[in-house]
């Protein structure tokens, strides 16, 4: 049986140097070759971080009555003559992997996505951070790769999501990008962004795939709401032809125009009742 090993792989970007470490075991493959096979990924990108890393532990010395730090060395290597002291053996063959974040590689695909599409230099001249620090930009990021990835709720984000992921990391951010109240503070913010945004995306789209707007495809869908009448004059909560068989129930009208790629380039949220193309005016992201 393969034996897990810690393995450091490092490399310069935007200005740092990453460091990742990881878990990995040599398989066997078919030509009889040693493979390295990665269990986890998570990177260390700080110096805060990287230095907490390499303090390995801490314990408690009950005859000095005091904390010292250790240094870890595998089973099958020696310890050096000059961390006798403070260095400790350990069997990786008997590790264990607790806590681990299930959501890192897709994570991670889903942030370089943001960074090719410069979504970060949209969106940081639009939410300013807060004068306690909160990096409006992290909580936007959470909320997208939240919703690409596992989208639900932004309580259950806040509740276990968050922190069974490899956000913190791959942010450089702590849990106050997933405090409940952020979460709902930075729809509003971005509530009236709409338009803008998808201009801009429609803009690096164009540049970087090569996006064609020769034939465009427009389609409606509904979607049913539980709550009871009456409501406002302007509200867009209204009964209507519904096709999930729900007429009971009070509808929003969604309008999506996308590529024949699928790239989206404008939406609407309109009133319940059935529309037709003709009926729409301008669509939020068009000209």
């Amino acid at each position: 049986m393969a034996k897990p090993f810690l393995q450091c792989h490092r490399r310069f970007k935007n200005g740092k140097d990453h460091c990742y470490w990881s878990i990995a075991e040599k398989v066997r493959t078919q030509r009889g070759l040693g493979a390295t096979a990665f269990c986890c990924i998570w990177e260390r990108s700080t110096t805060v971080r990287r230095a907490a890393w390499t303090k390995t532990v801490e314990v408690f010395d009950t005859t000095q009555q005091q904390t010292k730090e250790l240094a870890l060395y595998p089973a099958e290597h020696v310890v050096p003559e000059h961390a006798l002291e403070y260095g400790v053996q350990v069997r990786l063959s008997e590790f264990e992997l607790r806590r681990a974040a299930t959501m890192g590689a897709l994570a991670g695909w889903v942030c370089q996505l943001w960074e090719q599409l410069q979504l970060d230099e949209f969106w940081r001249q639009r939410l300013v951070d807060s004068r306690e620090g909160t990096s409006w930009c992290n909580v936007l990021q959470s909320l997208t790769v939240y919703r690409l990835i596992d989208p639900g709720s932004e309580w259950r984000l806040h509740r276990e999501w968050f922190k069974n992921s490899a956000l913190a990391d791959l942010l450089e951010a702590d849990f106050s990008v997933a405090q409940k109240d952020n979460l709902y503070r930075c729809l509003d913010k971005v509530a009236g962004t709409s338009r803008s945004s998808l201009q801009a995306l429609r803009q690096r789209w164009k540049i970087s795939s090569g996006v064609k707007f020769e034939v465009l495809l427009y389609d409606l869908t509904s979607s049913i709401l539980t709550s009871e009448p009456p409501f406002g004059e302007g509200d867009k909560r209204r009964y209507g032809h519904s096709r999930d068989k729900r007429s009971d129930c009070v509808q929003v009208v969604i309008a999506l125009v996308v590529t024949p790629e699928g790239f989206p380039l404008a939406y609407e949220v309109m009133a319940g009742q059935h529309l037709g193309p003709h009926d729409v005016g301008g669509l939020s992201g068009t000209d």
